[in-house]
């Protein structure tokens, strides 16, 4: 089995001293190791019942339309501030640095939909912690977050309590 952890590139003091950078670029241009990637999140996801993959600007995009694919289901894009075009539901929430806005058109998601986030990496947990809250109030349920990459130290997990959490490389 390929370790995925050897095919992601990290840039000391990026972007911010003191910082440690997990660049899947790396990952991305190398087509064994984007694949292995796509394929154990997927994996991840065996024998969850779900709707929808929903996948964050950008790297959400990456990694969530081929699991979305793979699977059979549909993709719905969580965009930035004045991304889309129709009508959305937004949700605020904090940075390291300041806040960000994030976006979901309203007719995206039906109630009682299940629906699985799929994202590049969990830091503090805030970008999925706003995505559920969006998904909540539009009536539909989260059935699982999978990342390809948690920083464990940084304990995202403890601001998503109750929900199930699959990463494929931790650090």
């Amino acid at each position: 089995m390929m370790d995925l952890k050897d095919k992601i590139r990290s840039i000391e003091n990026y972007p911010q001293e003191g910082v440690i950078f997990r660049d899947i670029t790396t990952l991305l241009k190398d087509a064994e190791g984007m694949k292995a990637a796509i394929d154990e999140m997927t994996a991840k996801l065996d024998g969850v019942e779900f709707d929808m993959v929903l996948g964050p600007e950008s790297r959400g995009f990456i990694f969530g339309m081929p699991v979305a694919y793979n699977l059979g289901k549909g993709f719905v894009p969580v965009r930035k501030k004045g991304k889309l075009p129709a009508e959305v539901i937004s949700k605020e929430y904090a940075l390291e640095y300041g806040t960000a806005t994030i976006e979901m058109h309203k007719d995206a998601l039906q109630p009682g939909q299940k629906v699985v986030i799929v994202d590049d990496l969990m830091a503090t947990g805030g970008t999925a912690k706003a995505i559920i809250e969006m998904v909540e109030e539009m009536g539909a349920e989260v059935a699982a977050l999978v990342f390809l990459i948690e920083l464990d130290f940084l304990e995202g997990r403890k601001v998503l309590p109750g929900y199930r959490i699959e990463s494929v490389i931790h650090y």
